[in-house]
């Protein structure tokens, strides 16, 4: 199957609250990749997956996500950007007030579905894709951590993305449910979606291999690409 361009970077600029946290960014994302992004607490991973959706400003250079011009696009257009991209935060970010059902249907009507039988429909599909096709009728507070993260994970597949961004994913979980996630997210891979996951955890990268992106000193770099030579970037978790 042909890769296809899913995200052009050329000589952009990153800002966030007019700072500039990554500069001259040059960077081809295609589809079925599996991306880890790795740097230090602080270097710009966050910032860098939010310019991806627009929650903060590019400038300079072409900007291109999913055939959307970052620099030129319309406030009107950003929602349909979004849409086609799932986001996993290290925070789950659930509705505590109701169900993972209700959670995931407040969602998919969000974001323009109306029919009550295909929004169900939908949500079994996500659900059984992450291991927890029974587990509809609890509420958050009933679910363990790796299984709270599992329902952000069916979230962020509502709407069949190209493209998962994963923050953290693992940060608030033991060693073993954070292997459990991580292999969740690398199988979604192999149906094309392209997967960016920022860590700072390197034990991932041996387990899964994948592209590898490092941030460092305002820069992502390639650090695939041969002849790389890399700092020791490894934080505590």
């Amino acid at each position: 199957m042909e890769k296809k361009m899913l995200i052009k970077y050329e000589h952009v600029d990153i800002c966030q609250q007019e700072l500039t946290v990554l500069r001259d960014v040059n960077l081809e994302i295609y589809s079925g990749e599996f991306i880890y992004l790795l740097g230090k607490v602080g270097s710009g991973k966050s910032t860098f997956l939010k310019s991806l959706y627009k929650e903060v400003p590019v400038s300079g250079g072409t900007a291109e996500v999913l055939s959307y011009d970052l620099n030129d696009i319309k406030n009107k257009q950003i929602p349909f950007l979004r849409r086609k991209i799932g986001i996993v935060f290290q925070d789950f970010q659930l509705l505590t007030d109701r169900t993972v059902n209700a959670n995931l249907e407040f969602v998919l009507r969000a974001t323009g579905w109306k029919e009550k039988d295909a929004i169900e429909e939908q949500i079994q599909i996500v659900l059984a894709q992450v291991g927890l096709r029974n587990k509809g009728y609890k509420r958050p507070h009933q679910l363990s951590g790796g299984e709270q993260q599992r329902v952000a994970i069916a979230r962020a597949l509502l709407n069949s993305p190209e493209i998962i961004l994963a923050d953290e994913p693992t940060g608030h979980l033991d060693p073993e449910t954070g292997r459990d996630l991580i292999e969740l997210l690398y199988g979604i891979r192999l149906s094309g979606t392209t997967v960016i996951m920022a860590t700072h955890n390197h034990n991932w990268v041996s387990m899964y291999p994948g592209r590898v992106i490092q941030v460092e000193n305002e820069h992502l770099i390639d650090a695939t690409q041969p002849g790389y030579i890399g700092t020791d970037i490894t934080d505590e978790e």
